[in-house]
């Protein structure tokens, strides 16, 4: 049999990836050498890097990809890349990601900015600031999407860069904002670095103005690196609470930003502004955002949404401005599969719980760093129900599926259901597994919990109910579990149909 997929010119092609790795290296490298501590995490995995990197781009001097190998390579870069990013984790040795498969999954966790973690003690006691750092710049790096990175970077990968750009981010068509689609990479990267640089700056400013003592550069910085990729990462082990509610309003907006399709803003700054607030997507968006949120202020408002008093904080009941602030947080949070807490939702009632479970199903808009199913394909299948409820009391009629005012075609309609389907399957077959395990090794984990874990690790959101908390982790779980949440994270990131295309037989027959 011929395979009919060049394996050459992919391998070559992953190794202008591990290149470019070398170059974000520098920040944590940086950080360590500021705070005097050891480089050789960054050092090593810097060489690696460009040695594996250039090595393997002999393979294929001037690649040309088809179809295939952008499946292929996109599939394969994002298993490279945090096997990569496992090696300063490894080499500091510290904590519970000295071992290997905990870091094989902080790392694709990072980069996936699924925000899930098994650091165990989150603290400067038992980790360097440095990795901490290149923990808070995985996220960074996989928001906007490695491939999408390097066709902006390489232009000349020419034509092939839209392949691989879809390959990544598979669904709904990537609005080509420019002729070529290097531009287009080019700037939805530039938008995105932006808001990062402005919301590091706000967080700083925040601090040198005395409004924030706790958000020194650092954590300025840090926190601008996973609140845009929608990571959730944070150098402190209570996430965003211990820092002052100026601090998470403005945090909360920028969630809301890094969850909105960054296409609307190139056309903002366009002078086309009028773009963010015709576009159904925007409103449906926005519109979730409030109903959660304003369903858990008023449940956290009249005492209904708290199982019990969370210690050393205000208490919510009555009072308005830290009711509001603490559901609208949370319900930004999780839309956007950023993964922040403001305060342990591990203390909501079970009503409120269900309220944020509900919410990990729903994600940000199509072109954006978040994760989960998305509001485009919620509101396309509800569209969808909408004309088949239609359509069956007038079988004459034609009645096409509307975006707005666009018509969407068939085929994308249909790409819409079959994902949102395999998404609910791989949910329930995943939870049924997870909770299998669970029950083997012996350990207790109530159904919710189990379902809050698997909806968090698919569709990439971090933090699920439990054991599985904003304040815990998943260091818990057996190490066959911890790799299968790994493949989970995986096909979550890829949105399920670009790993799947792999495994059919007629893939690789020529």
């Amino acid at each position: 049999m011929t395979l009919r997929v060049d394996v050459r010119t992919t391998v070559a092609l992953l190794g202008s990836v591990l290149k470019l790795l070398a170059v974000p290296l520098v920040l944590p490298l940086g950080t360590a050498l500021v705070y005097g501590e050891p480089v050789l995490p960054f050092l090593a995995t810097m060489a690696v890097a460009l040695v594996a990197g250039v090595a393997l781009e002999r393979l294929r001097p001037d690649p040309e990809i088809d179809v295939a190998e952008g499946f292929l390579f996109v599939g394969l870069a994002w298993i490279v890349v945090p096997l990569l990013g496992t090696l300063p984790y490894l080499l500091a040795g510290d904590g519970t990601v000295a071992h290997p498969t905990n870091a094989l999954f902080e790392s694709m966790s990072g980069f996936t900015t699924t925000g899930a973690t098994v650091l165990g003690d989150i603290s400067f006691d038992t980790h360097s600031r440095s990795i901490l750092m290149w923990r808070q710049l995985t996220q960074w790096l996989g928001g906007m999407g490695i491939v999408v990175l390097m066709v902006a970077i390489l232009p000349e990968l020419g034509a092939g860069g839209a392949q691989l750009v879809e390959s990544e981010s598979p669904g709904l068509e990537i609005e080509k904002l420019t002729p070529r689609i290097a531009e287009t990479a080019r700037a939805l990267w530039l938008i995105y670095a932006g808001f990062t640089v402005v919301l590091a700056a706000l967080l700083y400013g925040l601090h040198v103005g005395g409004y924030a003592p706790e958000m020194d550069l650092y954590n300025a910085v840090a926190h601008a690196l996973t609140t845009m990729p929608t990571g959730g990462f944070s150098p402190e082990a209570r996430s965003i609470e211990p820092f002052a509610p100026v601090v998470q309003w403005v945090i909360t907006l920028f969630m809301v930003i890094a969850g909105t399709n960054f296409a609307l803003f190139w056309h903002a700054s366009r002078g086309e502004p009028g773009r963010l607030t015709r576009n159904p997507e925007f409103r449906t968006y926005l519109f979730a955002i409030a109903g959660v949120g304003a369903l858990g202020a008023v449940l956290l408002f009249v005492g209904a949404g708290l199982a019990e008093s969370p210690a050393g904080i205000p208490t919510i009941p009555g009072n308005p401005e830290h009711a509001l602030r603490q559901g609208l947080f949370q319900a930004v949070a999780i839309v956007t599969t950023t993964g922040y807490a403001s305060m342990d939702f591990n203390t909501w009632s079970t009503p409120a719980q269900y309220v944020l479970l509900f919410a990990m199903f729903l994600g940000g808009s199509a072109g954006s760093a978040a994760g989960s199913v998305k509001i485009i394909r919620w509101y396309v299948v509800l569209a969808s129900i909408h004309r088949e409820l239609f359509t069956t009391g007038r079988p004459s009629a034609v009645r096409p599926v509307r975006l707005g005012k666009e018509v969407l075609d068939e085929d994308t309609v249909r790409g819409v259901l079959v994902f949102t389907l395999l998404f609910l399957v791989f949910f329930f077959v995943a939870t049924g597994l997870l909770f299998f395990d669970v029950v083997r090794t012996g350990a207790s984990l109530t159904l919710l919990e189990a379902t809050s874990a698997t909806v968090a690790i698919l569709g990439n959101v971090g933090p699920g109910f439990g054991v599985v908390g904003p304040m815990n982790g998943y260091v818990g779980f057996s190490d066959p579990a911890k790799l299968f949440m790994v493949f989970l994270m995986w096909i979550g990131r890829l949105e399920i149909v670009s790993v799947l295309v792999l495994l059919t037989p007629s893939f690789w027959r020529s």
